[in-house]
């Protein structure tokens, strides 16, 4: 087994894990990053659409408050108070100084901003409707020649090295907990590595990819919830799965999101009929935060035979939809809708994971050594209830504050990095049919019961699935040689077992976290367009 030698171990190549690169490498690090796809393949950050909050000096208070008010006041208000202090000047260092991000501007070549849901102000800076994309091709083109960083594509993390589990030296277990790297499986080859870390840092992005209908990349399972929980990490606040309420809906198209940043530019949602429904739902009517959108649409299309509502876009030309959401209107298009004269099919997805990986506000998590960023991890920032466009701006200052701290501690400790235990695999080859089985059983589960509304019943039947069926994906991979899809559909079950159990122990209602009672009306009216892959 060839071992690895990094001060710092980033696993995952999206925003938070390539910014995180470049201010480790600054401070004189040594970075490796592992990523299960090409660079180019991207992440969830590459298909942010919306934007990114710049204008954070501008009325910070406010900022604050609506951050704060979208969380359904659960938010911890040090970590809504750090993003405000510190995002602008990340983004000014990142995707100003550091890489060029082509933001729309106007004519005077200032910034342009918009407006988006659950926002008060005009504050978020974009590019086109592909800001996710515009960002990461510029950073992945940066990463390709950082100095002092070892890039490994096509390499998939399976579990966590710890003192306590993996070291060779049977007195470490008496040691703190303390992660000191990772096996991960060279996806080409099947050969595996132990990469042994000073820091490893968690940035896989969501769990969107455990329920049927989603806005997530492929293999989006919840890796590093599932890793660090294995090695007794703490995790929180993971029964608030985020809906976004206008995802693309349409037989026989892929999902794709529809960008809030629609309604910022004027989009109405209306109904079967055309009637705006949100008018009456919200002050903040079709901009209204996104829980209740997602929820006002659910029951807006109860008792109907409809299986979506609409954005409708007719208050602009048609010229300014197609300039200003060319993506947008390129793909509904293929699927035979011209979004410059019709309006937009849409109903909620799975989204964004407002909890993760327990972490403070330097991303540290409770187990030594192993930190956590981005979506992965959870400072409590988004509470119940992530506001729109933080995302991207939390990736970039997690990242600093994290490769800062991580520096200070490289250079004033001292770091155990024992050998570890050869990694065994079974010759046998793994049944790729009944991977692909299992993890449909999952997305049908999640989405059937553990979804945008849920009750105790419900979740009480997932918890019985759930469980049978880790028992018997366990038995199945400790029988069979490693592939991709066999660590996905292991982390899968963890991450959704984790979910339904968060979601069982909270009886409030809150933000993205819906229970109704038993006799209220819970079906969920839309059905999956997909191929359940």
């Amino acid at each position: 087994m060839e071992t690895l030698y990094t001060d710092c171990l980033v696993i995952g190549a999206g925003l938070a894990g390539s910014a995180y690169a470049h201010h480790a490498t600054r401070q004189g690090l040594s970075v490796t990053m592992i990523c299960a796809d090409e660079l180019s393949m991207g992440a969830n950050s590459k298909w942010a659409q919306g934007g990114i909050i710049y204008d954070t000096a501008f009325n910070p208070e406010q900022l604050e408050k609506d951050i704060i008010v979208a969380s359904g006041h659960t938010a911890n208000p040090e970590a809504v108070a750090t993003l405000v202090r510190e995002g602008q000047s990340a983004v000014d260092e990142l995707l100003f100084d550091t890489v060029t991000v082509p933001f729309d501007r106007d004519e005077a070549g200032k910034l342009k901003y918009v407006r988006e849901g659950g926002h008060s102000d005009k504050r978020i800076i974009f590019s086109k409707d592909v800001t996710g994309r515009a960002i990461l091709n510029n950073m992945h083109d940066y990463v390709r020649e950082m100095p002092g960083l070892r890039l490994l594509e096509n390499h998939v993390a399976i579990d966590l090295l710890t003192l306590s589990h993996n070291s060779a030296d049977p007195l470490d277990k008496y040691r703190p907990i303390t992660c000191i790297g990772v096996y991960a499986l060279d996806a080409l080859s099947g050969d595996i590595k132990a990469i042994k870390a000073k820091k490893t840092i968690l940035a896989t992005g969501g769990l969107g990819q455990v329920y049927r209908n989603t806005t997530n990349q492929q293999g989006v399972v919840g890796h590093g919830v599932a890793m660090a929980q294995r090695v007794g990490a703490r995790v929180i606040d993971l029964e608030y799965v985020q809906f976004h309420p206008t995802v693309f809906l349409k037989k026989n198209c892929q999902l794709f999101l529809v960008s809030e940043a629609v309604r910022g530019e004027g989009g109405v949602l209306v109904n079967g009929d055309g009637h705006a429904f949100m008018d009456t739902q919200h002050p903040m009517k079709s901009l209204a935060p996104r829980d209740i959108v997602a929820r006002a649409i659910h029951r807006e299309l109860l008792g109907t035979e409809d299986n979506c509502v609409y954005i409708d876009l007719s208050s602009k030309s048609p010229g300014f939809i197609k300039d200003r959401f060319p993506s947008i209107y390129e793909r509904a298009l293929a699927c035979g809708v011209d979004i410059s004269r019709e309006p937009i099919p849409v109903a909620p997805a799975a989204h964004y994971t407002c909890g993760g990986v327990y972490t403070d506000l330097q991303g540290r998590s409770s187990v030594l050594n192993l930190n956590a960023i981005g979506e992965t991890a959870c400072t409590g920032l988004h509470g119940a209830n992530r506001l729109a466009s933080t995302s991207l701006l939390e990736c970039l200052v997690g990242a600093k504050m994290t490769a800062l701290a991580d520096a200070k501690d490289v250079a004033n400790e001292e770091f155990h990095l024992p050998e570890v235990h050869e990694w065994v695999s079974p010759e046998r080859q793994a049944d790729e049919v009944l991977i692909r089985q299992d993890m449909r059983l999952i997305k049908s589960t999640m989405w059937n019961y553990v979804g945008l509304i849920r009750s105790p019943r419900r979740l009480m039947r997932a918890r019985r699935i759930l469980s049978q069926l880790a028992e018997e994906i366990g038995g199945f991979y400790a029988g069979a040689r490693l592939t991709r899809s066999l660590v996905e559909l292991r982390n899968a079950v963890k991450s959704a077992m984790l979910v339904v159990h968060a979601a069982s122990l909270n009886p409030e209602s809150k933000g993205c976290h819906y229970l109704a009672s038993e006799d209220e009306e819970i079906e969920v009216p839309f059905e999956s367009v997909d191929d359940g892959k």
